[in-house]
């Protein structure tokens, strides 16, 4: 089968017309972490041919790891018998800047013998402002053909498969001055070529700079960044809310029909506790990562994420970040999970590596459960200033603002003393111009991501969900949790807790909230004999209030739980989005450790002034 390469540079629409062509899902964007991906997929109206997308890049002449592996994979591709020729996509609407690495691509075909069609993309815009391409005139100065298409709207897509159907010409590749012309050439005749055949593009401009002159304006830029960002954490933290309940409803429901047929009594609390309960404790965030990547996409394609990116530059830069950290520690307020597939947008790999450090420290949703038990059970519900004051709100504010102080605290000291390490690649943000997105390929990469997380990070947390279960089942088939094998382990660990003034059972629980931090509370609720205690919370808090624990245990515990990185979900994306293993197990280790520490160090400061 032979072979037709698609390429261009980022932001030029080239996953929207790959998509066009192909009618695959498949999307590849200029994100760390998938810029070295490659999709392939044969053309709806050429069977025989197929299209292979290569990552976006801006010059065949790399700055970055991610680049370097793109470029490099493009000339491996020039090599390939299979590969009878190329497509390179450019931007109509900024000409210059696209026509400098379309030029490096034509001469580097015309040195392997690949003939080369330049798509014109965009034409739309143009049409639409009343601007003009000389779309012959430059394809003679290129010695290539150049096709005026729009990826959004369809328009040319007919004339680029007419033009792929027509046999190559035997004669080969004509060669050009091209050939043999060093980039530094390239680049001033990239500018001259821009001049004399492309549209006006003071327009274009223009209407960029009254836009960027109120989202990026001291007042109404930052009025409108919180506006946007209020609107994103609402998309994710609420909005996501009734298909996350409907998948936890749709659980239930089929747990209920289920395990009634089982007739062995193992079999059907395994698929109680381990499947329903447990696997679907992670099936719930898929909501959060389809809504989380489909408004991020919403806001990428539409121009404003580089904007946003911008803005937050300056404060987190103090912190060893950068700009483009901000939404993934935004969202990890939600989950974890979602943030860290977010993150994918930091194109320098050490500030990528530094805001996978901050994320799990983020106060996600999984830790509220926690964090309203132990704040009910030892913090009083008074109230001051005539009840605008409540000391239990201002304990929750404490522990979300804590976590995020200690996420940013740890990124700035890493930043630090790791030095030039992490001081990897500049701050370069291309501010794209505005535009409508567009919303099918950003559902369907919605849709791929959140089936990537299913079928990548369930079968991690499978494995460990299985291990809990099976730990606090047997030996007496879960009659009593305590003379389990996970309350056994309890017992054994029992003084490693002991610094912080807990028991066995809190280490259980601690223990098991590594399937997701909320199962701590119903653990607690089943050690102590509760029913119901994840919904209900009430007899646990008196339970607890009853038990005499200290104040300062119930502290520690906050703190801990601020802290330490509690979730196989989390870890298990971690690893795969960071392709290493090594790190995850690292910022699981160092986390728990220093949660551990804090904890006592809470506990024994407590101590001092409760006594």
């Amino acid at each position: 089968m032979s072979k037709i390469i698609l390429i261009g540079s980022p932001n030029s629409g080239k996953s929207l017309l790959f998509n066009r062509l192909t009618g695959l899902a498949h999307k590849v964007a200029n994100f760390p972490g998938i810029t070295v991906d490659i999709g392939s997929g044969n053309l709806q109206a050429l069977p025989d041919k197929q299209l292979v997308d290569f990552p976006g890049t801006y010059s065949l002449q790399a700055i970055s790891a991610e680049e370097e592996v793109a470029v490099g994979y493009f000339e491996n591709a020039l090599c390939d018998p299979e590969v009878e020729q190329v497509l390179c996509l450019i931007d109509a609407t900024r000409l210059e800047k696209s026509l400098y690495f379309t030029l490096q691509v034509i001469r580097d075909c015309e040195r392997h013998g690949k003939p080369v069609t330049v798509l014109a993309n965009m034409i739309d815009v143009l049409d639409k402002h009343g601007l003009d391409l000389d779309v012959e005139g430059l394809s003679a100065a290129l010695y290539t053909p150049v096709l005026p298409i729009s990826g959004r709207t369809g328009k040319g897509v007919d004339a680029v498969i007419a033009a792929l159907s027509r046999p190559l010409p035997e004669a080969g590749v004509t060669r050009s001055h091209l050939t043999e012309t060093p980039d530094a050439i390239l680049r001033g005749e990239a500018h001259q070529l821009a001049r004399r055949f492309g549209p006006r593009d003071d327009i274009l401009i223009r209407t960029q700079h009254r836009l960027d002159s109120f989202f990026l304006h001291s007042l109404t830029g930052g009025v409108a960044f919180f506006v946007i960002m209020y609107l994103l954490f609402q998309s994710i933290f609420t909005w996501s809310a009734p298909a996350m309940d409907a998948v936890e409803g749709a659980l239930a429901w089929s747990a209920d029909r289920v395990v009634p047929l089982l007739g062995n009594q193992v079999a059907a609390d395994f698929t109680a506790d381990a499947l329903f309960s447990g696997v679907g404790a992670f099936l719930v965030f898929v909501p959060q990562i389809f809504v989380l990547t489909f408004i991020i996409g919403l806001l990428e394609d539409s121009g404003y994420m580089a904007r946003a990116a911008l803005i937050c530059h300056k404060p987190l830069r103090f912190f060893g970040l950068t700009g483009k950290s901000f939404i993934p520690l935004l969202s990890g307020t939600a989950c974890a999970i979602p943030a860290i597939y977010a993150a994918r947008a930091i194109d320098s790999p050490g500030k990528r590596l530094l805001t996978y450090m901050a994320i799990p420290l983020m106060p996600c949703s999984a830790r509220l459960p926690v964090y309203s038990l132990l704040i009910a059970a030892f913090i009083p519900a008074q109230t001051a200033l005539g009840g605008l004051l409540g000391w239990q709100g201002l304990a929750m504010f404490g522990i979300y603002f804590f976590g995020m102080f200690c996420g940013l605290l740890i990124t700035g000291l890493v930043s630090r003393v790791a030095g030039q390490r992490y001081q990897d690649l500049p701050f370069v943000l291309e501010l794209p111009p505005y535009r409508v997105p567009g919303f099918v390929p950003i559902l369907r990469n919605s849709v791929n991501r959140a089936r990537h997380f299913v079928t990548k990070a369930g079968k991690i947390i499978f494995t460990v969900t299985l291990l809990i279960w099976v730990l606090g089942y047997f030996p007496n088939y879960g009659a009593d949790l305590g003379q389990s094998w996970l309350g056994q382990i309890g017992r054994v660990v029992e003084p490693l807790f002991e610094p912080l003034g807990l028991d066995w059972r809190y280490g259980v629980a601690i223990f098991t909230s590594f399937a997701a931090r909320e199962v701590f509370v119903g653990t607690l609720g089943t050690i102590f004999g509760i029913e119901g205690a994840d919904e209900n919370m009430v007899p646990l808090v008196e339970h607890i209030q009853s038990s005499q624990l200290a104040l300062g245990s119930g502290l520690a515990l906050l703190v801990f739980f601020a802290i330490a990185l509690q979730c196989v979900s989390t870890l298990a994306i971690l690893s795969k989005e960071s392709s290493s293993r090594g790190l995850a197990l690292k910022m699981f280790c160092g986390y728990f450790l220093l949660a551990y520490v804090a904890g006592i160090v809470v506990y024994q400061v407590t101590g001092w002034f409760v006594g």
